[in-house]
Formats: structure tokens, sequence, C-alpha cells
């Protein structure tokens, strides 16, 4: 009898002990180090910010026109440089073949030129990284008592032109609609920026430039006016670097073009074009109607137009056109020729913009 009660004795104190470490003492505050992670929720994993790109300054050559500025400056004030983390520093010139000799001194990163300068892209002096706009009809400002009246007429007179630039090629592809040659005119080759004073001074019949010049002579001289002419050749313009540039800076030129071509595709909608007029004409200190009056001087490339062109091959024919154009019209040797115009012409640099 002892024996089972002191077995019932101990049965009981176990049972005791096991119901006193069940029950909580209301006493005793938890334990925070115990069953944290059971008893909160898990933090939900956030996406890491993407990486800002590192700022630059970049100086930009560009001649005083809407075509020179109508892209960039759309970029500019429309703040997609900014999203790239790139500052614009524009720097005015007359014409494209100044514009490579300040980018070869060093002054200059990247500048806008007309298709006359192509030729030295060809000759391999610069690299062409992106379009801007290509041009369908040429023009030749006459003086009042030139008669002139169509490019056969140009004749006997006196043509002033700018050797070297898009004026150059727009005068030999008038003689040759005209069934002209140089022999039948007395050329009068001249800085770009000297021909405004030469229609004043009635020095010359005729000259072949682009605007402002062009637009200057008409203001200035009372009675003066243009004649068109369209021969097939293309004219179009683009952006360009050296190509040592190219090489060493291929991220800069895929961060400005992405920017200039969302700055492309917003000026290029007709309900934008007063505005970037007045972007233009505010840079250039020149009326907003005279930069309105350039708005029809093109076709203004926009993103559509840049990625079905680069797919079906419309973009590369343009620069094979402008190429095969330099040859007939005597700018550069046959033998100077690319036989494939991606040699100066970056279409990967385009496309990966264009993503």
């Amino acid at each position: 009898m002892k024996k089972l009660t002191a077995l019932l004795l101990a049965l009981v104190m176990v049972l005791g002990l096991a119901a006193c470490a069940g029950t909580p003492d209301p006493t005793k505050a938890p334990d925070p180090t115990k069953d944290v992670a059971q008893t909160q929720p898990p933090e939900e994993s956030k996406e890491p910010e993407p990486a800002k790109p590192d700022p630059i300054t970049l100086n930009i050559a560009y001649m005083p026109n809407y075509a020179s500025l109508w892209g960039v400056l759309s970029a500019d004030k429309q703040g997609f440089f900014a999203e790239e983390g790139i500052t614009i520093n524009l720097v005015e010139f007359p014409d494209g073949p100044s514009e490579v000799a300040a980018m070869e001194s060093g002054e200059i990163d990247l500048a806008y030129i007309g298709k006359g300068a192509h030729r030295l892209c060809i000759l391999g002096n610069a690299i062409i990284f992106a379009p801007s706009s290509v041009h369908t009809v040429d023009k030749v400002v006459c003086m009042p008592d030139s008669g002139i009246k169509t490019v056969e007429d140009l004749k006997g007179k006196t043509i002033a032109f700018n050797s070297g630039s898009s004026s150059e090629t727009t005068f030999d592809n008038a003689l040759k609609v005209g069934g002209l040659t140089r022999e039948d005119v007395d050329p009068y080759d001249m800085g770009i920026d000297y021909m405004v004073p030469a229609a004043v001074s009635d020095d010359i019949d005729a000259a072949v430039c682009w605007n402002p010049y062009s637009g200057q002579i008409l203001q200035q001289v009372a009675g003066s006016y243009e004649i068109e002419f369209a021969d097939g050749s293309t004219n179009i313009s683009s952006w360009i670097c050296l190509p040592k540039y190219a090489q060493e800076n291929r991220d800069i030129l895929v961060r400005f073009s992405r920017a200039l071509y969302k700055g492309m595709d917003w000026g290029s909608k007709e309900e934008n074009y007063d505005t970037v007029a007045q972007y233009c004409a505010d840079r250039t200190k020149t009326s907003l109607e005279a930069n309105q009056l350039q708005v029809g001087d093109a076709h203004w490339f926009n993103i559509a137009d840049l990625t079905s062109g680069l797919k079906d091959g419309t973009v590369k024919k343009y620069y094979e056109g402008m190429q095969n154009d330099m040859v007939q019209g005597g700018n550069i040797e046959e033998g100077q020729a690319k036989e494939d115009v991606g040699d100066f012409v970056l279409f990967d640099v385009m496309e990966e913009a264009l993503k």
C-alpha cells in the first residue's frame, strides 16, 4: 500500500507540472526573439530603381535654319535629352564643311549636315549616325531683273554657290536639269553668308542657298523670287560625328539618338509645327513667320518612318541614292564611292536607339 500511495503521488506531481508548462503566464511578456518570422507577414520584394545615366554635356554644331534645329530643339525643350542625362551646348556654323573642321579640332562633338557635306562622310572624314529629313524639291533664288524663269535660263548668268556644301550639289543638279554645264554659266563661288550682301548689291543674277539666307534675300531684295526644280536626286540631311568619336562613344550616340528621335517624333506632328517654328525663331533671332515658311521645305522623319525604313531598306536607299548623285555630279570620283554605304552610316546605332 505504501508503494502504491507513492506511485500515485508521483503521477499527480508529473501531471501538475505538465499542466503548468502548457498554461501561459499572463504576467509574463512574450519573448520577441521567438517565432517572429512566423507571426509577421513577409516583406514584399521591391524592384531596384534603374540607374540614372551619367550626366554629360555635348557641343552640338548647327546651321541657323529650321531644318537644322527642328529635331534637336524639340528634343531639348520637351525634356528628352534631360531623360538621358544630356545637356546640349548649341554652336552655330554657316555650313557643313566648317562644322566638320570644328569637330576635327576638338571644338564640336556632334553636328547636323545637309546633303553637300555628306561627301566628307563618303571620303571618311565623318560618319553618319542618325537621319533627320529628306527634301524632294530644290530652289534657286533669282534677282528681279535676271530674266530667269526656268533652270534653262541660267545660261550666261552669274550664279552664286558655296563649294563643298549642299549649295554646290544643288547648283550642279540645276545645271543638269537645264541641260547646262558650268562652262555655260558664270559660276561665283563664295561663302554662304556672303550671298545676301552680293544679292543686295546686285552683283549676281541668282544664288543657290538655303534658309535663312534665301529668305533674307527675298526680304531684302524687292522683286526677288525663287524657281523650283526636281531632278530625282536624294537630298537627305543627317547627324554626324568623327569616326574615332563613334568608336569610343557608342553609348553616347545611342543616348543622344534615342532622345533626338523622340523630339523628331513630337516635332513632326502638324499640330506642333508652330511651336517648333517658335523654338527655331528664338534660337536664330529671326521672325516666327520666317521659320513657319520653312516647315514645307522637307519631309521630317518620325519614329515610324525610321523604324519601317530601316526594316525595309528605305533609309539605306536614301544614302545609296545620295552617294550615286555625288558620283553623277562629279562631287566624288567613282572609285571613292563605297560599295556598302554601311561603311559611313551607322545603321546599328539607329536600330538600337529605336528599340
